[in-house]
């Protein structure tokens, strides 16, 4: 009888490695949480791991471990180079091969990417993302990193892991030696390609050589740095054939320097865009190659296995948001995927930050052993009012707690803000995280109640336990003379297209709304939605086939539609505190539309001519058909008892959260962290 998964069948074939055998394609790559760098964080980070591994994936990978300490991401950052670190370490591997899945470690030196002054790299220099200065290695340094990187894998053997991961891409230290904008040497491991990919094949032999035969050894292969002076498709699939001789077991994807100008993981990137990269290489080499890069959904990852373009798919963020992925696509359930938006701001810019890593939707995330759900034993009757972001995760975890819930919203749908953000180009991803908490909904036993304004006297008569107000915010009138004239407008409208606005527009507001309302005003909405690989790429300068160095092209980005004026009061850059992973995507986005950025605006009034500004003194008129208010909200708490804010014991008790709670600049990864956490404690 076969045993062929009908739904995903090369996804869910088994990968036989000779002397092991993984149980389906899915790979959870690497992703750095901020739980590897403390030892008495291990015990979390176990249960992070083990929570996936249940979830069905057929390998993982961990965040990066240093072989020494020049190779630190930052002082004290995790390190992997004594026997004492193998206690550690077993209580991850034991808690993952209990749990029925394999685990590698990934090894990982910084080079010039190491945030300390003792940093070393290929050739003397400093990163444009880093202000310290990395010093050459020595011909005998080489020589000993090489020997660091093999007895950190020999550790990770007596540890308990099933392989490692070499770290051989995204701009790090062996990627450093591969390129020649980075390797200037004049020895054995500078000059031609042979001699710069030396460094990378010494280190997967001398680790073959510590393992022995029965052990995964994974190599991060950059498919495309996309920096000036990268390196060639050519020495690429050179490389990988060396790798694969010097006794690599498999080979994954890499794409992009961390310094790279052309992004490679927001959401803005077409699903796969990077595939065609890593079916050149697996043609190439005869041992499986991993995919990876916007890869979130399993029809996404079935399509590139049943085209041939790798054998595996790798997804990091994908397991944070839901770490039962695997499972789910297996038994045909992908509509009760908690989908990876790749908006980064709860990991990517956590790790940046020095922070624990989680996921804005779903931030159990690296908090498996704090943010529990029990199964009550007295069922609550709960209403919850407002479906955005914060009301559907609370409403949502009560239920499966056991609570009885009724969720309210005014509107014809769910979603409050995510159906704004959705119509933003390159987050269309957003209307995911809105048909999962749909299918959340029905299968959770939530009563939804939509078109229906809720009533303070509905709320006590309704014998409540419990009232959640999820309600939102409300735009914040500004107090700038003419502000009631016909031209001016709310972001809001502009987004749900109730009102057509013109070629010219001034855009009130520079954080994140008028961004996104910046991006949506600017793109031509008549081309396909969303954007093609092929014109995406076109867009950013990319050449796949790496026929020039670092696959970078002369860029074609799409002019704007409209003459835009993004405007803001502070005097400092417009976007400096967007997302750090992802603003300078936004900014650069802009940038190439051609948006008028302008700094240290008052605004001084609203006519028929237009928007009236002062800007270092110098008065200005813009002569715009519409003045978009992005700027200022309020909480939306009216049918707030506030009571319970000075601590009375009413009944029911009210809780804030979301906008409601706190209503500066939009924050849905707080709102939906709210919402959890106010269900656990229910």
């Amino acid at each position: 009888m076969s045993t062929e998964n009908q739904h995903y069948p090369h996804l869910f074939t088994p990968l036989d490695l000779g002397f092991t055998q993984l149980k389906n394609r899915v790979v959870m790559g690497s992703m750095h949480t901020g739980l590897e760098d403390r030892f008495w964080q291990f015990p979390k980070l176990a249960a992070y791991f083990a929570e996936r591994a249940k979830g069905g994936v057929g390998l993982m990978i961990t965040g990066g471990y240093s072989p020494n300490r020049s190779g630190w991401l930052y002082p004290g950052a995790s390190t992997f180079n004594s026997r004492l670190d193998i206690r550690n370490h077993r209580k991850v591997t034991k808690a993952v091969h209990q749990a029925g899945g394999k685990i590698c470690l990934q090894i990982l030196h910084a080079g010039r990417y190491s945030y300390h002054p003792l940093s070393k790299t290929a050739s003397t220099s400093k990163a444009p993302i880093n202000p310290f200065k990395a010093r050459a290695l020595s011909t005998r340094g080489v020589a000993s990193t090489v020997n660091d990187f093999a007895r950190t894998a020999q550790l990770a053997q007596k540890a308990g892991y099933d392989g490692v991961e070499i770290m051989g891409s995204e701009g790090y230290l062996i990627n450093q030696f591969l390129a020649p904008a980075t390797n200037k040497r004049k020895d054995r491991y500078g000059g031609s390609p042979e001699n710069r990919r030396r460094f990378a094949v010494e280190i997967v032999s001398a680790a073959r050589k510590k393992v022995g035969p029965n052990f995964i050894i994974i190599f991060r292969l950059s498919m495309l740095d996309l920096v000036p002076d990268g390196c060639t498709r050519e020495e690429i699939i050179d490389l990988a054939r060396e790798i694969e001789a010097a006794g690599a077991s498999l080979i994954n994807s890499g794409i992009g320097w961390h310094e790279a100008r052309v992004p490679t993981i927001v959401t803005s990137v077409p699903r796969a865009a990077f595939s065609e990269a890593t079916a050149a290489v697996k043609q190439a080499v005869n041992i499986p190659v991993i995919a990876s890069n916007r890869i979130n959904m399993p029809d996404i990852a079935e399509h590139i296995l049943a085209k041939g373009q790798a054998d595996m798919v790798s997804m990091a963020r994908p397991m944070l948001a839901d770490a039962e992925w695997a499972n789910k696509a297996a038994s045909n359930h992908s509509d009760q995927i908690n989908t990876c938006i790749a908006c980064n701001q709860a990991c990517l810019d956590h790790t940046f930050q020095l922070k624990r890593a989680s996921c804005l939707v779903n931030p159990r995330a690296c908090h498996e052993t704090e943010l529990v759900f029990k199964p009550t034993t007295k069922a609550k009757k709960i209403a919850v009012v407002g479906a955005g972001p914060a009301g559907l995760s609370c409403a949502t975890a009560a239920a499966d707690c056991g609570h009885l819930v009724h969720l309210f919203d005014q509107a014809d749908k769910i979603g409050g803000q995510f159906n704004l953000a959705k119509t933003i180009p390159g987050k269309e991803e957003f209307s995911e995280t809105l048909r999962y908490f749909g299918t959340q909904i029905e299968r959770s036993g939530v009563k939804l109640t939509l078109n229906h304004r809720v009533e303070k006297a509905e709320l006590i008569s309704g014998a409540y336990d419990d009232v959640v107000i999820a309600t939102g915010v409300s735009p914040r009138a500004l107090n700038i003379p003419g502000i009631d004239h016909a031209k001016v407008v709310s972001y809001i409208d502009v987004l749900k297209g109730t009102v057509t606005v013109g070629k010219r527009v001034a855009l009130i507001g520079a954080g994140g709304i008028g961004f996104d309302v910046a991006e949506y005003l600017a793109h031509d909405h008549s081309a396909e939605s969303p954007q093609s690989i092929a014109s995406w790429s076109a867009e950013w300068g990319i050449d796949q086939s790496s026929a020039e160095r670092g696959g970078l092209v002369t860029s074609k980005p799409q002019a704007s539609q409209r003459e835009i004026f993004l405007l803001q009061r502070k005097t400092t850059a417009l976007g400096k505190d967007l997302g750090k992973t992802s603003g300078w995507v936004h900014r650069a986005t802009l940038k190439n539309k051609g948006v008028n950025m302008l700094a240290g605006c008052s605004y001084d009034r609203i006519d028929d001519q237009g928007l009236h500004i002062s800007q270092e003194g110098k008065q200005r008129l813009l002569e715009v058909d519409h003045i978009v208010i992005c700027a200022g909200q309020e909480p939306l708490r009216e049918l707030y008892n506030s009571e319970s804010e000075q601590g009375a014991k009413t009944n029911p008790r009210y809780h804030l959260i979301g906008g409601a709670n706190i209503a500066s600049e939009l924050d849905a990864k707080r709102a939906i962290r709210e919402g959890a956490e106010l269900a656990a404690r229910l």
